[in-house]
């Protein structure tokens, strides 16, 4: 919801200035400057990466505008219940406790931990996971890096086009405008599409993508104090460290008691 709010607010302001400065919304709409700023860019994107990546571009955008609820305490809360059945009745308890479990990548890891896979072997198999989720993610986030990138130079190509054009048709004065809307236009069009949509994307990905691993690092850091039997106060306490200290306030003992 963020994202749109941002997205249709930062045109709106543009609009309003446009009015506002006295000029009419119809002297920005020029097709032709569309056709090179938004068509060049999409096309230079398709070469820069598989089809199948620029294809999954609205996927990668749903995912910026997706309200994420990375519910720390109730982590912990989890955990903490985890930890302290284990201690008082062995690991096999967390079995029935299973089905309580709805992120895949928490039950992948309490799992082995019951059958009693090795620790190290565990903890390989949760970091080769995240790094695969990492990859996922970086890979979302420089297609919108490069679709800022490219907009902007199509822009600037665009400019390019409309002064030959101008310069080539001197004699005659309604070319010169026409050559010098699309100089212009072009410019424009790159400079919001890249500052009004695709950067902020980017960082949006990238803030989304922070928050899902310090959720699964703190996964990790649990599941491997469920396989060395730890007890819950030292669970809590490594767990919260985790967190930034504006956060970590919340988390008193009330909480979870």
């Amino acid at each position: 919801m963020e994202m749109y709010i941002g997205i249709v607010g930062s045109l709106f302001i543009i609009i309003v200035g446009i009015f506002w400065g006295g000029g009419a919304l119809g002297l920005y709409l020029d097709m032709p400057s569309v056709f090179i700023t938004v068509g060049g860019s999409i096309f230079a994107l398709i070469s820069s990466f598989p089809l199948s990546v620029t294809k999954a571009l609205p996927v990668y955008f749903k995912a910026s505008t997706r309200k994420q609820n990375y519910d720390y305490a109730d982590l912990i809360r989890t955990l903490s219940t985890f930890a302290d059945a284990a201690r008082k009745e062995g690991l096999l308890s967390l079995e029935d406790k299973l089905n309580e479990v709805e992120d895949p990548f928490l039950k992948k890891g309490i799992q082995p931990a019951i059958d009693g896979l090795d620790e190290e072997v565990l903890r390989s198999t949760l970091e080769k996971d995240m790094e695969k989720m990492n990859d996922r993610h970086a890979l979302g986030r420089d297609v919108f890096d490069q679709f800022a990138n490219l907009a902007p130079a199509f822009g600037m190509i665009g400019t390019l086009v409309g002064l030959i054009v101008m310069l080539a048709n001197m004699e005659d004065t309604s070319a010169i405008g026409a050559g010098m809307s699309t100089a212009l236009i072009t410019t424009l069009y790159g400079a919001i599409l890249a500052n009004g949509i695709f950067i902020p994307v980017n960082k949006k990905l990238e803030t989304v993508h922070n928050q899902e691993v310090l959720m699964r690092e703190m996964m990790l850091e649990g599941i491997l104090s469920l396989v060395h039997g730890e007890n819950v106060r030292l669970l809590k306490d490594k767990l919260i460290s985790f967190l930034p200290k504006d956060m970590r306030a919340q988390f008193d003992e009330e909480k979870f008691d």
